[in-house]
């Protein structure tokens, strides 16, 4: 889709938010109103799977939130401007008290914007993307299974050696500072064109994460059979892994694009937000 910003037409600015995060409607109908008291137009959505026909997208909300958006939005190339109605709100432009400044950003047409790299998950024929991680745990519900799992790794077909542990992450540095961190991860800027494996509580206090280029190709090999493993994309819940499954990860065709007021901002983000 051509953006109007270029072609001096009116532009659409789409409005996504869970009312369960912005129970205040006046935020809302403010953003709305400013939208149109500057001529353009004001699309409100209130569920991912609306989102679609608009040059660029605020979203109010936590990381939870602009996850579900950005995986809506990069399939059809629209820049989103987040919000912070959550907690941490990594992901996000502006706090909730500087709302209103969003509207500046999505409407302006010189804003940079920052383009980040996606994950493409292959399981057995069926692709999903995510901008933050894949996750590979053992389950650790239904019928009893305490033993640690044990994983393959091929990179670009060359057998990358196994990996004991509770679970493995493969993240885009977006993901760097989500799950992975949390496991032990490294922090890897949005720019890097790298990701990370991570392991979870790995058997061996030698098995640390390790960057790769994201030009690479990551196939799982999964011998344990009697060790289920489970797959999300995201948080999601992807599916049961087990011997006779495939999985290859690789970039994703995709990108997620978020306007911001300055490009190096991530820095500044690490400072104020995580501690």
């Amino acid at each position: 889709m051509q953006n109007s910003v270029y072609n001096n037409c009116v532009m659409k600015v789409g409005i996504f938010y869970k009312e369960k995060k912005v129970p205040d409607q006046t935020v809302v109908t403010e953003l709305s109103e400013e939208i149109s008291r500057r001529k353009n137009e004001a699309v409100i959505f209130r569920s991912p799977e609306e989102i679609a026909g608009v040059d660029r997208l605020i979203v109010l909300g936590g990381d939870g939130t602009i996850l579900n958006a950005a995986h809506a939005s990069s399939e059809q190339k629209i820049p989103l401007v987040g919000v912070n109605f959550g907690t941490r709100g990594f992901l996000t432009e502006f706090e909730r008290e500087d709302y209103m400044q969003a509207v500046s950003l999505a409407l302006d047409p010189a804003c940079p914007v920052v383009r980040r790299s996606m994950l493409e998950l292959d399981f057995n024929g069926v692709k999903t993307h995510c901008l933050n991680e894949m996750l590979l745990h053992r389950r650790v519900s239904g019928k009893p299974n305490a033993q640690i799992a044990t994983f393959c790794v091929d990179i670009d077909g060359s057998d990358a050696g196994e990996l004991r542990a509770d679970g493995l992450i493969v993240c885009t540095p977006t993901g760097s500072t989500a799950y992975s961190l949390s496991a032990g991860g490294n922090i890897l800027a949005p720019d890097c064109a790298a990701f990370l494996i991570t392991p979870v509580c790995a058997f061996s206090l030698r098995s640390r994460p390790i960057a790769y280029s994201d030009s690479c190709t990551l196939s799982f090999r999964f011998t344990d059979r009697d060790c289920t493993l489970e797959l999300y994309g995201d948080g999601k819940f992807i599916g049961e892994a087990s011997a006779n499954d495939t999985l290859t990860v690789r970039k994703s065709p995709r990108c997620a694009a978020f306007l911001t007021r300055d490009k190096n901002g991530f820095f500044r983000k690490i400072t104020e937000k995580i501690g």
